[in-house]
């Protein structure tokens, strides 16, 4: 199985610190974000990952060069400026990624979850992580009931920004996007959560509760705190 790490985004809400350093370089209990995500990648079998890339896309490949190093196979999907956002990366990564179920996920997460728990394959289009509903989205963004994902329910989570992908969950993605902004860019950019709603409202995306740790690094203080939680647990040790 293939892998993408979404590393494209522009990370406003962290400067000054992604003025210099892209979101997924930044360091937290000793290394880069996206490193913690190869590092599991790797110890689940993974052997291909996609690094999408837009802001400083330059400084990726010196980080982690081909991959070797954890035993992993990585080429970049160099998107330009401005980002095609989640649903316009992974399509832009496909020809990279192959026609079989791929992981995704994002590059400025950290989290203990075990991408060994991961279907080889989804039973419809995707398959999503989520977590219980963090401070900063207290209304969560999907519902979970057993093991099917919709898009309005009463036990709305949040998702983690893990998941396994059908490349066919882009099929259609011209008529589900219709003229939104960005969608007759060259190449087209556009957000991935109106393909998943699309999917779901035929029933076709299953998802599974992470109920271990999970942050959403999206502002310096977050980063600090989870800095601070890393570095303690590794004194630890």
């Amino acid at each position: 199985m293939k892998a993408l790490v979404f590393a494209a985004g522009l990370g406003e809400r962290m400067r000054p610190l992604t003025d210099t350093t892209p979101k997924p370089l930044l360091v937290a209990g000793g290394k880069p974000l996206i490193v913690w995500h190869l590092e599991r990648l790797a110890g689940a079998g993974v052997r291909e990952v996609v690094v999408n890339t837009s802001w400083l896309a330059d400084r990726f490949a010196p980080a982690l060069g081909d991959g070797s190093r954890w035993g992993l196979r990585i080429r970049y999907a160099h998107e330009g400026a401005p980002p095609l956002e989640t649903g316009g990366g992974m399509l832009h990564a496909l020809p990279l990624l192959g026609d079989a179920p791929f992981i995704a996920v994002n590059g400025d997460i950290w989290t203990d979850f075990d991408f060994v728990r991961l279907p080889s394959a989804p039973t419809g289009e995707a398959h999503l992580v989520l977590v219980d509903n963090p401070p900063h989205n207290p209304a969560g963004d999907f519902a979970l009931t057993g093991s099917r994902v919709d898009g309005d329910g009463d036990s709305r989570l949040t998702f983690a920004g893990i998941g396994v992908y059908r490349p066919s969950l882009l099929a259609d993605w011209r008529r589900v996007i219709g003229d939104a902004p960005g969608a007759g860019a060259d190449p087209p950019r556009f957000k991935l959560a109106p393909l998943l709603r699309a999917a779901m409202a035929n029933g076709r995306v299953s998802g599974e509760r992470h109920a271990g740790a999970w942050t959403d690094v999206g502002t310096p203080e977050r980063l600090a705190t989870l800095d601070s939680t890393l570095s303690e647990a590794g004194a630890a040790r």
